[in-house]
């Protein structure tokens, strides 16, 4: 069945509309909102990872037929409109005091709207590049709408503060405090922040593959927008020229969607196996890349660390060894080393090796990306005599140190065996990971498993979805 409009022709497909806020809203009720509406936002989480699994079935599905599928189509109006009413009631405009729903259907009688026109055709090569090249430019607006471009800083009293709300919440944050000095919500701030939210929602649901009309660059600033019903009211059963948000008859509502709570909670289960099982694929291949690719004599060996430097020692970035990490997870280790002239190998606590090295010119690995020279002189003795040692080794030949596993904060450290300048070697650490033969076998296969079931769950969701739509419109 068609949508059914209301009032004129709206300008763009996706209607975010609201009622104006009351005379007297509570000056205190949104001091604890954020307690409030934590409910809303567990179950939001939620809906939006099926959002976004369902998405990508729906791109699938438009490459393939042209059509996004009426039921995902639904969902994911329902999700956007069930996200919409939080924020107006939340710090996203603080428009009402009236507590959300908890569903994805139309509710007329809850002061704000959202609905999306269902387009009966989709451009296939459009599809590829809106959701992530062409849309860009709003993802920068956004940007700063929604929670990365408006900070402010000030130190006061030796405390630094930073805004990172957002212009969205940092004008939440004023409607809020005028309602508490003045009990009254300035329309124009209102206006303003109803504008930003429509560009937000109009940006997601292009984004998220519902449209192929490009939002327009433009606050629509307050005013009601005229509303359709893609979840299908019954013909005839709404009158034309209403205007949106102001419904007078609990029987002019749209009609509930073929989205039931069972079958919200199906594809949300599905859609959160799915994204488990995605995650033990990514994690599985790396597994057994290890297991096959990178095992010496037992060891899973790390990438070669060369080490070039004019200083005294080069020194590794921390290990802090402690825990399940530490009784079962490395399993023994082994550190590798070959270089120019004689060298030493060595591994010490950080603090002792800190206060061995302290004032000597050196280079000491950072996040395992990059080296960072350190500027100073020749150490006080030579490293073999220094006496701070777990373990050790020196020599000219390839140097390879088998290291007992203790509980503390370690580095490994690199130098002459002389304690003369120059230092030129290559270091790599190895662990023999007991654990990783098994998880390199049950992660990946485990992950599949998965995606597979959850997969099934998400189609047999849709297809019921589907059929009950589908009589819905007949």
């Amino acid at each position: 069945m068609a949508t059914v409009a209301v009032g004129s022709p709206p300008s763009y497909p996706v209607h975010v509309d609201a009622r104006p806020v009351p005379d007297h809203p509570s000056r205190w009720l949104w001091l604890v909102k954020w307690v409030l509406v934590i409910p809303h936002v567990l179950v939001l989480v939620a809906l939006w990872a099926a959002f976004a699994v369902l998405s990508v079935v729906a791109l699938v599905a438009i490459v393939a037929t042209g059509r996004y599928p009426r039921a995902i189509f639904e969902f994911n109006v329902g999700v956007l409109r069930w996200s919409w009413r939080v924020a107006y009631y939340s710090y996203g405009a603080l428009g009402t005091d009236q507590y959300p729903p908890f569903s994805l259907d139309e509710h007329p009688e809850y002061p704000a709207h959202l609905d999306v026109d269902y387009p009966e055709r989709l451009s296939r090569g459009l599809v590829l590049v809106k959701w992530w090249l062409l849309v860009l430019p709003h993802y920068a607006v956004l940007a700063l709408f929604a929670g990365l471009g408006a900070q402010a800083a000030r130190e006061i009293g030796g405390l630094y503060w930073i805004w990172e709300g957002g212009l969205i919440a940092l004008l939440g944050l004023f409607a809020g405090l005028a309602l508490l000095f003045t009990g009254m919500y300035p329309r124009g701030l209102y206006d303003l922040l109803l504008g930003l939210n429509r560009w937000v929602l109009r940006v997601a649901a292009y984004a998220g593959l519902m449209t192929d009309a490009y939002p327009p660059f433009r606050l629509d600033q307050g005013g009601a927008e005229p509303m359709t019903f893609s979840s299908g009211p019954p013909p005839g059963s709404v009158p034309a020229g209403r205007p949106a948000g102001t419904p007078t008859d609990t029987r002019n509502a749209p009609t509930p969607s073929a989205w039931t709570a069972g079958r919200v909670v199906a594809v949300v289960a599905g859609s959160v196996t799915v994204l488990l099982g995605l995650l033990g694929i990514v994690g599985g291949i790396p597994l057994i890349t290890w297991q096959t690719s990178l095992r010496e004599d037992g060891y899973v060996m790390t990438p070669a660390w060369d080490v070039d430097t004019a200083g005294y020692a080069a020194v590794s970035d921390e290990v802090v060894l402690e825990g399940a990490w530490l009784d079962e997870g490395l399993g023994d280790l082994r550190l590798q080393a070959v270089g120019e002239g004689e060298l030493f190998v060595g591994v010490a606590t950080e603090q002792d090796a800190v206060e061995y090295l302290d004032g000597v010119a050196l280079t000491r690995r950072s996040g395992g990306i990059f080296d960072r020279d350190v500027d100073g002189g020749p150490p006080a003795v030579a490293p073999a005599e220094a006496g701070i040692w777990i373990a050790s080794a020196t020599g000219t030949g390839p140097l390879e140190l088998d290291v007992e596993p203790q509980p503390g904060r370690y580095v490994a450290v690199v130098m002459a065996a002389d304690g003369s300048a120059g230092v030129d070697a290559t270091v790599r650490a190895g662990a023999t990971l007991p654990w990783l033969g098994t998880a390199a076998a049950v992660v990946l296969p485990g992950g599949l498993v998965l995606v597979g079931g959850g997969v099934a769950v998400i189609v047999l969701a849709i297809r019921a979805a589907g059929r009950a739509g589908t009589q819905r419109r007949d």
